[in-house]
């Protein structure tokens, strides 16, 4: 074979993929580019990984304008995104890119067990980055959120607060002045008390009993009403 045909063929093998890797690249950093914007914001951290493309397997020329991206109709954050990237254009292109995505923001977390029925108070929980995109069932991000809900299922310690976890607004809170109701054989007798704990309709916590000082386990009936329990 003449030596400068074979040397124009292996320049060739070098040179094509180079070229042919540009379009992907470009594909690549733009996804990635794209996704930081769609999910950055104050105090938070995005980290996008896109895959790799098969250079050998795409016919794609470099687009000579502003490459486009968008996600599909419908899609929800989670940690592997597909990017649709454009090129515009008659002979435009278009490239689905495959992301790893991980976008680290400050949530509620629990420091302690909490029963359902019992009251969230700030000390009871704090903040910690976590990714986001694993937490398909939402998260709290700001404390006061939690201001006189409680839980509407048992969490144990660590679990990230969510929206579904938390019932009503507290019926009683502790330190509340309530009236203690007790019942015996048909007869009520009303007492004032202090709820020692926070706690909505139907919730379970301590109550003192302003006469006798006495700390009984009480039910809470409605806002300022708890009912003793034997």
């Amino acid at each position: 074979m003449n030596l400068r045909l074979l040397a124009a063929l292996l320049l060739g093998a070098l040179v094509l993929p180079a070229h042919a890797a540009e379009p992907a690249q470009a594909a690549r950093a733009t996804a990635e580019q794209w996704l930081r914007g769609q999910y950055q914001t104050p105090g938070s951290r995005v980290v996008a990984q896109a895959a790799e493309l098969d250079t050998r397997t795409l016919q794609l020329a470099p687009c000579p304008t502003a490459l486009g991206a968008s996600l599909q109709a419908g899609a929800r954050l989670m940690p592997r995104m597909t990017v649709l990237v454009r090129c515009p254009g008659a002979d435009g292109w278009t490239l689905h890119v495959p992301v790893q995505l991980q976008v680290f923001r400050q949530v509620v977390v629990l420091v302690r067990p909490l029963q359902r029925g019992d009251g969230v108070r700030p000390d009871d929980v704090r903040l910690e980055e976590r990714d986001i995109t694993r937490l398909g069932y939402g998260f709290v991000s700001d404390v006061a959120d939690l201001q006189g809900r409680t839980l509407a299922r048992a969490l144990s310690a660590g679990s990230v607060v969510t929206p579904s976890a938390l019932g009503g607004r507290s019926a009683v809170k502790a330190g509340d002045q309530v009236q203690l109701v007790s019942r015996l054989s048909g007869i009520e007798v009303r007492a004032s008390g202090v709820a020692l704990g926070s706690g909505d309709s139907g919730s379970r916590l301590k109550v003192r009993n302003g006469s006798s000082g006495k700390v009984i386990d009480a039910m809470v009936m409605a806002p300022g009403e708890v009912l003793a329990l034997p």
